[in-house]
């Protein structure tokens, strides 16, 4: 049997108390939600906790579960998940040049993949919950 060669990430849609979004500035993809790959042995939920910590300096408590975005061509699964600051404070790294908390509508305008306005659309709007999207 061949090795399998998917790859599990896991991103949070972080709002703190005055509804806005936390973002990080990637060097290549721009704006978006901190996430990332799922390491061996990790869950999926304690993944998105520790990217955030990673990416933002942000702890925060994961809220809800909203679903995944699969990408069939290149074997990734994409969990999403709404989560709350509750402690550090916000920090770059090499994976963040820049990070902070924005509204909403301004937060959507600044991420330029659609696909990830997409995701955070989805992940703030509770009727699709869960959703599961093969692209």
């Amino acid at each position: 049997m061949a090795t399998p060669k998917h790859i599990v990430s896991a991103a949070a849609i972080v709002l703190n108390d005055n509804d806005e979004i936390l973002l990080i500035k990637g060097p290549k993809r721009g704006w978006e939600m901190p996430g990332g790959q799922v390491e061996e042995g990790e869950s999926i939920k304690r993944a998105a906790i520790r990217e955030t910590k990673e990416e933002s300096g942000i702890d925060i408590e994961i809220t809800k579960f909203c679903g995944i975005y699969q990408n069939l061509k290149r074997g990734i699964c994409n969990t999403l998940f709404l989560g709350k600051p509750v402690g550090g404070e916000l920090s770059t790294s090499p994976e963040s040049l820049e990070v902070g908390y924005f509204p909403i509508d301004k937060a959507l305008e600044m991420v330029t993949l659609k696909n990830f306005r997409h995701r955070i659309s989805d992940c703030l709007n509770p009727d699709k919950h869960p959703f599961y999207v093969e692209f």
